[in-house]
C-alpha cells in the first residue's frame, strides 16, 4: 500500500471536498438572496442567513468570514445573473434598451438595489472589504457602457461627447437614481426617469452663442 492510498487516496477526495465547498458557497449566496429580498439590507444578518441555510451563525463564518464578504460575493453573483441572462454573447455591447430593462428589472426587487447602494456608499472608505470589489466593478461597467454607446451612436453621440466620456455620466444616472428611488420611491419613478436621459443622449447639444 502506498502512501497516497494510506492518506485515503490521494487527490481526488481533496477535489470532492472541494467541489462540496463550492456547492455549499454559492447555496448560501442563494439563500442570502433570499433573505435579502424579504428583510432587506438590515435584515440580512449572518443568523438569518445561517438559519435559512441550516448552518450554526460558526458554520456559516468558514464560508465567509463577515457580512460584508458574503454581500460581496451576493453582488457579484447578480452582476453575474445580470449579465448572463441579457446577453447571450458577452462579446456583444448591451443594447440601450436593455439598460432600461435592467432599470425596470431592479425597481422590482429593493432589497438588492439598497444592498448594493449601502455597501457602495461604505466602500469609499480605504480599508473597507467592498472596495477592491466596486473599484474593479467600475472599470468594468464603464468600460461595458462605452461599447454600448459606440454600439448605439459611433465614435460621437450627437451631443459630441465621445462614448468613453459620456460613459461614466451614465453610470452615474443610473447608480444616482437608485439613491433617490430609495430614499423616495413615491417622487422617483426610476425607470421613467432612466428613459428620460436616454431621450437626452439622443439630443444634439444647443449652439452656443
Amino acid at each position: 500500500m502506498t502512501e497516497r492510498t494510506r492518506k485515503g487516496g490521494g487527490g481526488g477526495g481533496g477535489a470532492r471536498r472541494g467541489a462540496r465547498g463550492e456547492e455549499r458557497r454559492a447555496e448560501i449566496v442563494r439563500c442570502a438572496l433570499e433573505v435579502i429580498a424579504e428583510r432587506g439590507y438590515r435584515g440580512a444578518t449572518l443568523g438569518a442567513v445561517a438559519e435559512r441555510v441550516g448552518l450554526t451563525q460558526q458554520g456559516l463564518l468558514h464560508y465567509f468570514p463577515t457580512k460584508e464578504a458574503l454581500l460581496v460575493a451576493v453582488l457579484a453573483e447578480r452582476d453575474q445573473w445580470d449579465t448572463g441572462s441579457a446577453r447571450r454573447d458577452e462579446s456583444t455591447a448591451w443594447p440601450l434598451d436593455l439598460l432600461a430593462s435592467l432599470v425596470d428589472y431592479n425597481a422590482m426587487r429593493p432589497g438588492i438595489v439598497q444592498t448594493f447602494s449601502a455597501l457602495l456608499g461604505e466602500s469609499v472608505t480605504d480599508d473597507h472589504p467592498a472596495r477592491e470589489f466596486f473599484t474593479r466593478r467600475y472599470e468594468r461597467v464603464r468600460a461595458d457602457m462605452a461599447a454600448t454607446l459606440r454600439g448605439e451612436f459611433g465614435d460621437r453621440l450627437p451631443g459630441g461627447l465621445r462614448p468613453e466620456e459620456a460613459a461614466p455620466l451614465l453610470v452615474a444616472v443610473m447608480d444616482g437614481l437608485q439613491y433617490q428611488w430609495l430614499h423616495d420611491p413615491e417622487a422617483v419613478d426610476m425607470p421613467a426617469a432612466f428613459r428620460s436621459f436616454l431621450a437626452l443622449l439622443g439630443q444634439s447639444a444647443p449652439p452656443r452663442d
